[in-house]
């Protein structure tokens, strides 16, 4: 995400109330009820490490599902929170245990919840406000849940519902429609194993680039073109598509921008986010401004070009959850892991992310 000025980082910080999920639970003294957890203990630049402590487990609000995590998906964003570069969307009061997806058995179900039942295997994107998939167990509201696609490993599954979800809100957002083209960029990596396969599923023709070893493996999984970044230039070999879907921002916001037809939408996750956003988010009014005031010069630019800027921040949603579920076990689509990391090497596998030179998403493994 394109950073703000500090004056505007610390204006939005300390005006926005916290949205740290209230604690439910008092210390407890049986050690059947402790239970590991990774927590971001302060905001740092450089240091990207969290602490592992012992926490009580949580206890479930009658609208959740207590899931015993048997695997969670390591993503950029992860890293972009112990940075602080979201404080601008959602602040969290420290320490918060950290992690945005998983995969899991559920163990308990609150008194509200009918959907669901105790054994039923699971998978989540968790709300942004409350964090918690780098932890033993973790108290889920059911409606940001959905039953895992048959045939997978829970290892497969955690890799899931972040960048599907992404995927599938920024095709929406889109308004993509059958025949069109669109150019995803960075399809090598795990944000591009979930959608190229669901963009074909909306029959969209799709280009993506990408490091050379990833070739066959990206078009495996249905790219109509892949191009090497180091070898082909997309704006000088792309034909004018229809639609971009950025992962990089920066300069690259501003090229893929030029990639467009004129009438043509580019969704961003990495760019600046805008007033539009803002209201889809569901953001006080004050904000709204001021991220309009952020955005003037990528809207500036994007109205000059006649084309549509868009910015997404992907929300928990169990029904589209169980919508990807269903498609990926109708389509056959086979999720792309990279590398597998124990629990205990969360912060190894946090490097890893940070470091860009995953194949595939990267994953703890709770066994």
């Amino acid at each position: 995400m394109v950073r703000f000025s500090k004056n505007l980082i610390f204006l939005a910080y300390k005006l926005q109330p916290s949205t740290k999920r209230a604690k439910r639970t008092k210390t407890q003294t049986k050690r059947n009820n402790q239970m590991k957890a990774f927590q971001l203990q302060q905001y740092d630049k450089k240091n990207l490490a969290l602490n592992c402590v012992d926490l009580p487990r949580p206890q479930v609000a009658p609208n959740e599902v207590l899931i015993e995590v048997k695997a969670a998906g390591v993503n950029p964003l992860d890293n972009m929170i112990t940075r602080g570069d979201v404080k601008m969307i959602t602040p969290y009061e420290l320490p918060q245990t950290m992690g945005n997806e998983c995969a899991g058995m559920i163990v308990e179900v609150g008194s509200e919840v009918k959907d669901f039942a105790v054994g039923d295997a699971v998978f989540s994107r968790l709300p942004i406000s409350c964090p918690g998939a780098f932890a033993e167990y973790v108290a889920v509201p059911a409606d940001a849940v959905a039953r895992m696609p048959e045939g997978l490993s829970f290892e497969e599954a955690a890799s899931i519902p972040l960048t599907a979800l992404t995927a599938y809100q920024a095709l929406d957002l889109l308004e993509a429609k059958p025949g069109s083209s669109i150019f995803i960029s960075g399809g090598s990596g795990g944000l591009g194993a979930m959608a190229i396969p669901l963009a074909k599923a909306r029959g969209l023709k799709v280009y993506t680039n990408g490091n050379s070893a990833s070739r066959e493996r990206v078009m495996a999984l249905g790219a109509d073109r892949y191009l090497d970044y180091r070898e082909e230039d997309y704006l000088e070999v792309l034909e004018p598509v229809d639609y971009v879907l950025d992962s990089l921002g920066g300069k690259e916001l501003d090229r893929q921008m030029k990639l467009l037809r004129r009438g043509g939408k580019i969704v961003s996750l990495k760019g600046m986010p805008n007033a539009r956003f803002a209201q889809r988010f569901d953001l006080p009014t004050w904000k709204r401004w001021l991220f309009a005031l952020a955005a003037f010069g990528v809207e500036r630019k994007s109205k000059q070009q006649g084309i549509t800027y868009e910015f997404l921040f992907v929300q928990s949603n169990g029904r589209q959850l169980a919508e990807i579920a269903r498609l990926i076990a109708e389509k056959g689509i086979q999720p792309s892991v990279g590398q597998v990391f124990p629990f205990a090497e969360t912060n190894e596998a946090l490097l890893k992310v940070a470091s860009g030179g995953a194949a595939g998403k990267v994953v703890l493994s709770f066994a």
